[in-house]
């Protein structure tokens, strides 16, 4: 029989501990930031609204001539393109959005975060749009969504590019602040205390040149992820089973072109040399002293890169057609 001398131990205990988690709450907690608050600081003359599915999605429609659909990664945005989408609105028009669960977006309603959700999500945001042929680039998770995009999509994706795509299972370990979402009550403490060091520290872990990791750049990511529900929101996706549809990649007829960071510690570049063989019709770039996101590190180079694929291949289509007119 268990003494009361026992459970009043173990009861004090549990005050003690929950006590503690209390006090820390209330002295480090940081609060979530309100979508007025981000669209006053985040949003330009380029940037609109639209309702997807009941959700208001930021995005923006720049440039004239073919269109260039960007997508973005975990807990980035539609900033990660900027630079990216100076040179491609020279001779393209260029959309990005911030995807759901990240940016001024946030979570949808049903909080689901599934590629089959995004798909949909993507699929309903061209149609919108109008938009019916394009090529398709994305980094990281917005990789892995464009390519499982392209193969349930062959008559919509003319080109397709991959920057550190995500996809492979890997026996890499993951992402400390991916294995931390995944651990009860600690993932409940991550939704109240979002230090702006902690997205310092991941920053550095994307980049391989710390230096180029600005004030601006750590306060911006900083604050989106502070935005209302994105907490949330990004734990329920951090704790979604793994699946691995990598054998779709090979329905995939469209000219891909995958660049990849060569020293990416989130999502090693051996993982390249497995979409090559999997992509019918593929060429790889690996970009030296790079991290995760080459389009935000080193962006001159990685664009370059894109152009200089998207112009080939273009041609290409050009001649083809030619071709069947004679």
């Amino acid at each position: 029989m268990i003494s009361t001398k026992f459970i009043n131990t173990v009861l004090k205990i549990f005050v003690l501990f929950f006590g503690a988690i209390l006090t820390l709450i209330l002295i480090a907690r940081t609060p979530s930031i309100s979508v007025e608050s981000l669209k006053e600081q985040y949003t330009d003359t380029a940037s609109q609204f639209i309702s997807v599915d009941g959700l208001e999605v930021h995005y923006k429609d720049e440039g004239s001539g073919f269109p260039i659909v960007l997508l973005h990664g975990t807990s980035a945005s539609l900033h990660t393109w900027d630079a990216w989408t100076e040179e491609l609105m020279k001779s393209n028009r260029v959309i990005r959005m911030d995807l759901p669960a990240f940016g001024i977006t946030g979570p949808n309603a049903a909080n689901q975060y599934d590629l089959e959700t995004y798909n949909r999500f993507l699929e309903q945001f061209l149609t919108q749009l109008k938009v019916d042929s394009f090529i398709l680039a994305g980094n990281s998770l917005g990789g892995s969504i464009g390519w499982h995009y392209a193969a349930d999509h062959q008559e919509q994706v003319q080109q397709l590019i991959l920057l550190d795509p995500a996809g492979f299972p890997s026996e890499k370990e993951r992402p400390l602040i991916f294995r931390l979402a995944e651990i009860p009550v600690i993932n409940q403490l991550l939704k109240q205390i979002t230090p702006r060091s902690f997205v310092k520290d991941n920053l550095k872990e994307v980049y391989f040149d710390e230096s180029k990791i600005s004030e601006a750049l750590i306060d911006r990511y900083h604050q989106m992820i502070l935005r209302e529900g994105s907490r949330t929101a990004f734990i329920e996706r951090a704790n979604l089973e793994g699946q691995d549809d990598t054998d779709r990649l090979s329905l995939i007829q469209a000219p891909t072109l995958i660049i990849w960071g060569e020293n990416d510690l989130w999502i090693p570049v051996t993982n390249a040399a497995k979409f090559i063989k999997k992509l019918a019709n593929s060429s790889l770039v690996v970009m030296k002293e790079t991290g995760h996101v080459p389009m935000e590190e080193r962006p001159m180079e990685s664009v370059a890169h894109a152009l200089k694929f998207i112009n080939e291949n273009t041609l290409e289509n050009s001649l083809n057609g030619a071709d069947k007119i004679n």
